[in-house]
């Protein structure tokens, strides 16, 4: 069948795009991120949206549509937990607050992250099984570098409008968290409705 560039390319930006809205989040929830945190950051979230595909590729079928239904539960929990974590963290009063932003994101955070926005690439990995591993491997390593080159550039966004928001960037960090969590549920439930 060969590569897609083209359809790759475009593939990769959507697949991206959960992870870029939670760099974002990062931007305005952490603005004084040291850059290697940034770059592993960026690194987390495209590898795991790289990797995500090749599970589902090698799984095949049967696997990945067992897992699918559970995929948009699990990305619910762990964007829910963290979002109403940083919305709590931004309630419980200013100096405890001005602590906590201080401490900045947990690598542990980072990780949760990126299992929870590229949990639902797995289905992805089916796309590709008329391609060889190679090719595969080539479409999964395009996901990954875009996505990180997104989240990059997101972060940056995030830290820019983050100024505006002051002290009030966790609720609403932790409030876009929560939505992009209801979303990934709301596409899933749409597609039982209507497929």
């Amino acid at each position: 069948m060969g590569v897609n560039y083209f359809e790759t390319i475009l593939l990769s930006i959507g697949l991206a795009m959960d992870a870029s809205a939670v760099s974002a989040v990062n931007g305005f929830t952490e603005p004084k991120m040291k850059l290697w945190k940034i770059l592993f950051m960026a690194f987390l979230y495209g590898a795991f949206q790289g990797f995500m595909p090749m599970i589902g590729y090698a799984a095949g079928s049967l696997v990945v549509n067992l897992f699918s239904n559970i995929i948009p539960y699990v990305a619910l929990i762990l964007l829910t937990y963290l979002g109403g974590k940083m919305i709590y963290d931004g309630i419980k009063g200013e100096d405890e607050e001005n602590e906590e932003i201080s401490n900045g994101v947990t690598i542990k955070t980072l990780l949760l992250q990126a299992v929870a926005t590229s949990i639902d690439a797995l289905s992805v990995g089916l796309l590709f099984s008329e391609n060889t591993v190679l090719e595969a491997s080539v479409q999964s390593d395009i996901i990954a570098i875009i996505t990180f080159i997104i989240s990059v550039g997101s972060y940056f966004v995030g830290k820019y409008f983050g100024t505006f928001l002051n002290d009030k960037a966790q609720i609403f960090g932790g409030v876009i968290l929560i939505l992009i969590g209801l979303k990934i549920f709301y596409d899933y439930l749409k597609n039982i409705v209507f497929n």
